[in-house]
């Protein structure tokens, strides 16, 4: 991957995420910033090491994406989130935790539908795809079930998995919304492919 190609699917994702943090400002009734999303190819250590890191200290969603892609969405909301989230959408006021009840789940879980439903629609517009989120869940225990997925046990096709990495935050208290994306080594492939084959200023290029 060159750094022309780099900045391009950078760019991609940036689209996609803004629409995504539309989205969530909505929900949240907050001006919602978003940070230039961070993109490694990292080996699944690492990321399950990095996945580890945000779950002790947040609720987690998860949400697949299907089709021609295979992905995983990971939303991580804090305790902050929950509480604030509580109060705006289902009249609740609770105390600041991770704990939450069968309506917050429900709520966040209809939250990460909706991000990740923006994310993955100018995704498949762009990237001119066939993909879809598939209904997201709340994962209990080891999140290495969770995203088992995208690692297949096969080591000589199973070294990488690209990941995108973005907070969402607000202006007034900056509180953090990582949201955490994987796609897989074919995946990976793919969106390079299409990249390669397409001239995102003129159309597609000719062979």
């Amino acid at each position: 991957m060159t750094e022309l190609e780099r900045d391009i699917i950078r760019e991609i994702l940036n689209i996609g995420l803004a629409r995504a943090a539309d989205s969530f400002a909505i929900i949240a009734q907050e001006k919602v910033l978003l940070e230039v999303p961070n993109l490694d190819i990292m080996p699944v250590r690492n990321i399950l090491d990095k996945v580890h890191d945000y779950q002790n200290g947040h609720a987690v969603i998860q949400s697949d994406i299907k089709g021609d892609f295979n992905g995983t969405t990971l939303m991580f909301f804090s305790g902050q989130h929950v509480q604030r989230l509580s109060r705006v959408c289902l009249r609740m006021s609770v105390p600041e935790s991770i704990e939450i009840n069968e309506m917050q789940e429900s709520l966040l879980l209809e939250i990460s539908n909706i991000i990740t439903g923006a994310l993955v629609t100018q995704l498949a517009n762009i990237l001119k795809a066939r993909i879809y989120g598939a209904p997201p869940l709340a994962p209990k225990g080891e999140l290495a079930e969770a995203l088992g997925n995208l690692m297949l046990h096969k080591p000589m096709v199973q070294p990488l998995i690209f990941s995108v990495i973005t907070q969402f935050s607000d202006k007034e208290n900056s509180v953090e919304l990582p949201l955490m994306l994987f796609f897989d080594r074919p995946t990976f492939e793919k969106i390079l492919e299409i990249i390669r084959t397409y001239d995102f200023l003129g159309g597609a290029q000719s062979s």
